[in-house]
C-alpha cells in the first residue's frame, strides 16, 4: 500500500520529470557514445540475455537506453513513472513500446522477463524503501534473469531546484554505496555477477557504479 510520504516522493519525482522531459532527452540522447563503461556494462547485459530477448528497461526515461539494446538485437521496451518522459520515448522511438508504471508495482506478469535494467532508475527512492522496488524486480524475472543497474556512487542524499535547464525543480536524488545495493540484490535472491566503480566522466560529476545480477532459481 502506499503512504501519504511514499505518494510526496514520488509525485516530486513524477513533477520534475514531467517537467524536463524534452530539455533531458536533448541533453542526453547521444550520451552513451561518450561512456565506454556504460556501452561496456549495457553490452556485456546484452549478450548474456542473448538475441532477441524480451527485456524491460525499467525506469526508462525517455527512452535512450531502450533503443540502444533494441538497436544490438534485443527486444526492448520501457516503463517509466513520468508521462511527459513516456510521451517524448514515443516520439523519439516510435517502433518502440513504452508504458507508463511504477518500479513499485510493476505492470508485469511474475517471472516473465529473462532481463530487466534498472538504469539510473532507483536513485531517487529513499535507501530505506528501496526493498520494495528490489522485490519487485526479482518478481518479474524469471529465474536466471538477468538484472543490470546502475548509479551515482555515494551516500548522501542531493535535493535537486536546478537541473536541465530548469529551475524551481524539487527532486531528491540518493547516491549509494555499491555494498548497500548488493546487499539488497542479494536479500531478494540475486547473485552478483560483476561490479564497476568508474571514474567521473562527462556527462556525469561524480564516480558511477554499475552491478550486474542474476536471479536464483
Amino acid at each position: 500500500m502506499t503512504t501519504s510520504s511514499d505518494a510526496d516522493y514520488v509525485s516530486a519525482t513524477r513533477t520534475a520529470y514531467n517537467t524536463v522531459a524534452v530539455s533531458y532527452h536533448e541533453l542526453l540522447m547521444d550520451s552513451l557514445a561518450e561512456s565506454p563503461w556504460e556501452r561496456a556494462m549495457l553490452d556485456t547485459f546484452t549478450e548474456l540475455v542473448g538475441a532477441g530477448a524480451r527485456v524491460g528497461d525499467l525506469g526508462c526515461g525517455t527512452g535512450r537506453v531502450t533503443g540502444y539494446l533494441a538497436a544490438h538485437g534485443l527486444d526492448a521496451f520501457g516503463i517509466d513513472l513520468s508521462p511527459g518522459m513516456i510521451e517524448v520515448a514515443r516520439q523519439s522511438y516510435p517502433g518502440l513500446e513504452f508504458e507508463v508504471g511504477s518500479l513499485a508495482a510493476l505492470p508485469l506478469a511474475d517471472a516473465s522477463l529473462p532481463g530487466a535494467l534498472a538504469w539510473y532508475s532507483l536513485i531517487h527512492t529513499p535507501p530505506e524503501r528501496l526493498p520494495v522496488l528490489v522485490a519487485e524486480l526479482a518478481r518479474v524475472l524469471e529465474p536466471g534473469g538477468r538484472l543490470l543497474t546502475g548509479f551515482q556512487l555515494g551516500t548522501e542524499r542531493r535535493h535537486i531546484t536546478n537541473a536541465y535547464g530548469h529551475d524551481n525543480l524539487s527532486l531528491d536524488a540518493y547516491r549509494l554505496d555499491p555494498d548497500f545495493v548488493a546487499g539488497l540484490l542479494t536479500d531478494a535472491g540475486f547473485t552478483i555477477d560483476a561490479r564497476l566503480i568508474s571514474k567521473e566522466e562527462p556527462p556525469y560529476q561524480t564516480p558511477q557504479a554499475y552491478l550486474l545480477a542474476t536471479k536464483e532459481n
